[in-house]
Parts: structure tokens; sequence; C-alpha cells
């Protein structure tokens, strides 16, 4: 045990070590309280007197949640050591949460959006106050668990920092290998000597190679056999690497240089935060100053990534699952703009579905308007693009799982355990995210059909009550007892008319057959389109890939304990080789399960996805044409009728005339009362009112049905 008057910790209880100093978790004698004490060895002593005092007065002037809080200054009690307290943070650094078989192809998206959040807001902490880094790297970012649950990153490890403004230059070098500017490689690594001075921006490229490997699990800059074995490629990739790129990898010992301009597709990241990033990284990994960003334009395009919302978007076209990053004050013209970035759908072709309802977005809203979306509950867009459902590309995990050695290496097994139980755990995610894929394109399709569906009721509804108007209009009695004499059957047009609406009613008899059966198919599709989603839940591959990953998991961490021993007896090595054996054989299970029932199933949803989504296209092309000519039928039958109720109008009043202006026939034979003669005209007199008034009342219901709004638009 070692103490301070304050503090005291064992030496077993190990947090870290560096070349001066090494890290503990402590106690507070009285209060118990944890924190990680950082005591100086022998070569710190060695420096010079202001460099030993810098990381004090830095962390002094330092007040930040994303800074490691210094609770103190202390000196042990023996050697009279310097001791700094600081905040102890429990769950290890950004570079234990990367080396853990979960994020070996780096971070999940919204933990990656976590990191950024939390680096940019401790170094823009650190250039408020003139403070350079000089040692940025995932080691020196600790992570610790705030009080709702979420992670919270902190800069650690001020023993290189010291104050520098902008346009100041230093000459001293320190950082880490992997993540030094490559000037300072060329000097530190290479031994080569060099009279350059160094400025700010240095901690920009640390920046980046940071956030590459939080974004993939990897360095940038890997040279064939390893940055430390190949210092000398290791400096070539960074000096030669293009404008734009942001990776450079040698796969083969004295092999060509290749370069990379987009993160790999092991990434977890979505594409639509990627189009943001990619650009950042781009331009801070840059070796040329004068190329080279500034931290303002760093802070400035890290902000707008970090101040923007996500709104997930299901393509069903595509059958693909997109973020869509924007601002909360943009309008949702800029957000169907960016849909159209990622899904090549034109804004007026876009259309959308939340929940089963549709969802007109108006271009000149606010984006705040758009719902509340997440990945198991996203938009679907529906648009009228034919198009072959393209699906998650993805990379085989088989093809990034290491073997292992014939003989027991306790080391080397154990880092193959790692890369297996990686591959593991990336084929878990991937047969989640195809089963989820699986379920939107079912669930999208159905709410689709189910829009379709309520579009022919209305349409059918209207073309029934047209239909019974036209029939009643036709069958009248007092308009076919007017049609039958003399005077009316003599008027063609009357005829014409007549005939016409006839016609009509007969299209809206074969439009109202036509709807019928196009809700009877889509009435067979939406009850298929529910036993296949019935059968996604029942799908059981996820919890057969876990329960291997979950095995594998016991055996790596057996093999982490087993690393740190000098060797193994014969019965515990026999043990090993069993657990070899048997973690080889859980791999492969696993990767049988992905590959042959997994991979299959999506497969086969994507082809018959595409077969339902061109019925689907089709049957509301067809309902369109139907829908449109319903409504034409309409106005014409309105027409029509006007036209006829005038002729017959008119005949009316030229009968009546007639009978109030002629004289009475002279008969040869005795003719009929007064009396009787009056009575009769005035009784056809007052048929012929009647019918004027029908066809007025008919005029009146046709005017309201052609003023019903068509069958809307899926």
């Amino acid at each position: 045990m070692q103490s301070t008057a304050n503090y005291l910790w064992h030496t077993d209880e190990l947090l870290g070590q560096g070349a001066t100093a090494s890290v503990y978790k402590a106690r507070n004698k009285k209060s118990g309280e944890l924190v990680a004490v950082k005591v100086f060895n022998t070569a710190s002593y060695l420096r010079p007197r202001e460099v030993q005092g810098r990381e004090f007065e830095v962390l002094r002037k330092l007040n930040h949640q994303n800074i490691i809080k210094l609770f103190a200054v202390e000196e042990t009690g023996g050697g009279r050591q310097k001791v700094l307290v600081m905040e102890y943070c429990s769950s290890g650094s950004l570079l234990s949460v990367l080396e853990s078989p979960e994020n070996i192809f780096g971070l999940p998206e919204d933990e990656f959006l976590v990191v950024l959040r939390c680096v940019v807001a401790g170094m823009n902490h650190l250039r408020e106050n003139g403070i350079v880094h000089r040692d940025i790297k995932p080691g020196n970012i600790m992570r610790l668990i705030g009080e709702e649950g979420q992670s919270i990153y902190k800069l650690t490890d001020f023993g290189a920092a010291r104050e520098l403004d902008d346009d100041e230059k230093f000459i001293s070098v320190y950082g880490t290998e992997e993540y030094l500017h490559p000037d300072m490689y060329e000097r530190a690594v290479l031994r080569k000597p060099q009279q350059k001075a160094f400025g700010v921006t240095v901690d920009l490229w640390s920046i980046g190679v940071t956030l590459y490997h939080a974004a993939t699990g990897s360095l940038p800059f890997v040279p064939f056999g390893g940055p430390r074995r190949n210092k000398e490629i290791m400096y070539r990739i960074t000096t030669e690497k293009p404008v734009g790129a942001i990776a450079g990898t040698q796969k083969r010992e004295n092999g060509p240089l290749e370069w990379s301009y987009t993160l790999p597709i092991t990434c977890q990241l979505s594409m639509g935060l990627q189009s943001q990033l990619v650009p950042i990284l781009a331009n801070i990994l840059e070796v040329e100053q004068a190329k080279c960003w500034g931290f303002d334009q760093f802070f400035a395009e890290t902000s707008d990534i970090l101040q923007r919302v996500v709104v997930y978007v299901f393509s069903l076209s595509q059958a693909v699952l997109h973020r869509v990053y924007i601002h909360a004050h943009n309008t949702i013209a800029i957000f169907l703009e960016a849909v159209y970035e990622q899904t090549n759908v034109a804004p007026h072709h876009q259309e959308y579905l939340f929940e089963g309802h549709l969802c007109v977005l108006e271009p000149n809203l606010s984006a705040q308007h758009i719902t509340h979306t997440t990945a198991s509950s996203p938009l679907t867009l529906f648009s009228m693009a034919s198009e072959t459902p393209k699906g998650l590309a993805f990379r085989d995990p088989a093809l990034d799982i290491p073997k292992f050695v014939p003989k027991v290496d306790l080391q080397a097994d154990y880092n193959t355990a790692k890369g297996v139980l990686g591959v593991g755990y990336q084929s878990l995610r991937l047969a989640q995210i195809l089963l989820d894929g699986q379920e939107l394109m079912l669930r999208g399709l159905y709410w689709v059909v189910e829009v379709l569906q309520a579009t022919c009721c209305r349409t059918q509804e209207v073309t029934r009550t047209a239909l019974f108007f036209l029939s009643s209009s036709l069958g009248t009695e007092r308009l076919n007892s007017t049609a039958e004499t003399p005077e009316v059957q003599e008027l063609k047009e009357v005829a014409d008319l007549r005939s016409r609406l006839q016609t009509l009613a007969e299209v809206l008899s074969r439009c109202s057959q036509n709807i019928t059966e196009t809700q009877i198919s889509l009435r067979d599709l939406n009850s298929v389109l529910v036993k296949n989603r019935d059968q996604v839940h029942e799908d059981r591959s996820i919890q057969q890939i876990q329960c291997c990953v979950d095995k594998m998991s016991l055996i790596y961490k057996q093999f982490k304990k087993s690393r740190m021993r000098p060797g193994l007896g014969y019965n515990e090595e026999q043990i090993h080789k069993l657990d070899k054996v048997n973690f080889s054989h859980l791999a492969k299970r696993l990767l049988q399960v992905f590959q042959e029932e997994c991979v299959p199933k999506y497969q086969a949803a994507l082809v018959t996805h595409g077969k339902r989504m061109r019925e689907v296209y089709e049957t509301r092309t067809h309902l369109r044409r139907v829908s449109c000519s319903v409504t034409s039928c309409n106005t014409e039958a309105q027409g029509v009728q006007e036209n006829l109720s005038k002729i017959l109008d008119q005949l009316l009043q030229d009968r009546t005339k007639e009978v109030q202006t002629s004289p009475p026939p002279i008969a040869p034979h005795p003719s009929p009362a007064p009396k009787d003669l009056v009575l009769h005209m005035q009784e056809l007199c007052e048929e012929m009112r009647l019918l004027a008034f029908d066809l007025q009342d008919n005029n009146r219901i046709i005017e309201r049905l052609g003023r019903l709004p068509s069958a809307p638009d899926v």
C-alpha cells in the first residue's frame, strides 16, 4: 500500500502506465471516495523543472465536464514523490472500449456521436485557454457513466500539454507514434534531423486519427506488418497521401500503397453521417499546413453535425433504412433534398407514410413539424420510381475471421479469439439488421396496400352513387312517358343524349367491377403480408447466433486471463486446446446460421418484395386511371343532363304556348266538353313541370358528385 496525507492505494490496482508516471485507483481516507492518482517516477524528475510543473498548472487552469478534474496535488509519505489526485473514470478509456470484441469494427453510430461531442467540447475548452494537448489518442480519452446511464468522455494525461496560441510554434516532440503528425513522426520516430517548428494543428491530425479509429476500429494508416514494424512505409503513407484520401494501407510486403476516400463497409456509421464526417477527416488529415484546416473551421464543421437532428427514413423501393441529418430550423424542402441525395428519389416523387397513415410534408414548413422517428419506427418513403430493391450492402463476416495457430500461444490465441468473437458480434448485428429490414419491407408494403384499399373504397362509393342516379334518371317513368309523345320522339338530339347517358352508365359499371376485382386482389396480398410478418417474428436465427456468441464470450474471457500467465500446466493446456476447438466449432456454427439461413431468407425477401412492389405500382396506376374515368364520366354526365333538361324545359314551354293560343279544332263529330279538355291539358302541363323538376334535381345531385374529391393519391 502507498499513501499521501489524504489518499491511499495498492500498487496492484494499476489503471495505466507511461514513461514518466503510473496511474492507480485510490480512495479518500475519510470518505472512501474513489479517485485516480498519478504517481511520477524517477525519470520524470530528470526533466526540466518547468516541464515537471507544467501538467499541474495546466490542470489547475482547466474546468470543463469533458476534461479530467484535478482534485489535489499531494506527496507520498516516504519518497516525497508528487502525486496528482484526479477524477476516477470507472469505465476505462476509449481505447479499452475499442479493444472490446463488440467494437472491433468501430463504435455504433450513437456512441460515436457521443465521442465526437465530448472530444470537440473538450478541445474547444483547451483552445479557449490557449493550450495544446500534443498527445490526443484513444488511450487518453477516459469514459465514465453519467447519472442517467449515458457515456461521458474526458480528455486526460496533460503531461505533454503546454500553453500555445494559434500563431505560436514549438519544437519539442511528444506523443504516441501512430497518432503523431508526420512532421513530428519524422523527427521523433525516424530520428531524422530537421528544423521544423510545430503549431496547434498537430492536435488536429491526432484527432483525425482518433476519430477514424473510433469509427472503424482500426488505424487509418497501416503498412504491411503494422505501424511499429515498418516505420519508413508508415511515414510514406502519411506524407504521400493524396488530397481527399482518409486512409492508406499496404497489403503485402513491398506492395503498392492503396488509398481510400471513404470509410470501410464494415463501419457501423450510416451513410448520412459518413457524408458529413468524411470531408472533416480529409481536411484535418492533411500534412501541408497550408491545406489543413484550423481549429475554427474544425469546430464550425463538427458543431454543424452535432447540432443536427436525425430523421429515419425507410425507402420502400430500395428496401434501405436511411438516417437523414438536418437542422431543426431547416425547411422541409431542405429535408426532401437531403432524402434525394441518399435515395435518388426526386422531391416531387417522394410520398410518405408513418405508422400506417399518409404523412403530407409541406415544403415551406419547418423541419420541426416532421414527426419523431426511430430506427424501428421510421418514415416510410414510397415513390413512383420503380426499381429493383437493392437492400443492405454488407461484407460477409467470414472474410474477416482469423485462424488459430496450431500450437499453444497464449497471447496469439487471445488475439485470435478476440478477432473471431468480433466477427461473431458483427454477424449478430448484421443478422438483426437483415431481419429488421424484412419487417420494415412487409410492414411498409402492408400500409401502402391499406391506403390503396381505402382509395378503392372511396372511388367505389363515388362510382356507385353516380351509377344510382344515372340509372334513376334513365329509368324514370316521366322521362320515358315524355319520350313516347310524338313531339319528343321526333327530337333526335334528346335520343342521342339519352343514349350517351346509357353509355356513361355502362362505363361506370365496368369501373365498379374493376374496383371490386382490385379490392379482392389487395385483400389477398395483405393476407399474405400478414402471414409473412408472422414468419419473420417466428424466426429464431438471431437467438441461435446469440447463443453461440455468449458461449464464445466465456471462452474468450478465460483466454484473456490466461494470457497474463507465464505458462500453463499440462492439464490446463489440454483444457486450453479443447477450448480452442470448441471456440472454432461455435464460430463455424454461427457463420453457418448467418450464411445459410439469414442471408438466403433476406435475399429471397428482397426478390419477393421487388415483385410485390411492381404489382403495387401497377395497381396504383390502374386505380388512378379508373379514378380519372369515374371523374370524367361524372363531369360528362352532368353536362348531358343539363342539356337534356334545357331541351325538355323548352319543349314544355312550347307545348304550353301551343295549348294556350291554338283555337279549338272543328270536329265533324261532337267534341268533348271544354271543361274536360282543359283538365286534360292542365294534367299534361303539371306532368311536364314535375319532369323538369326531376331533371333539375338530378342535375344538382350530379353537380355535387362532380365536386366530390377524386380518389386521393397514395
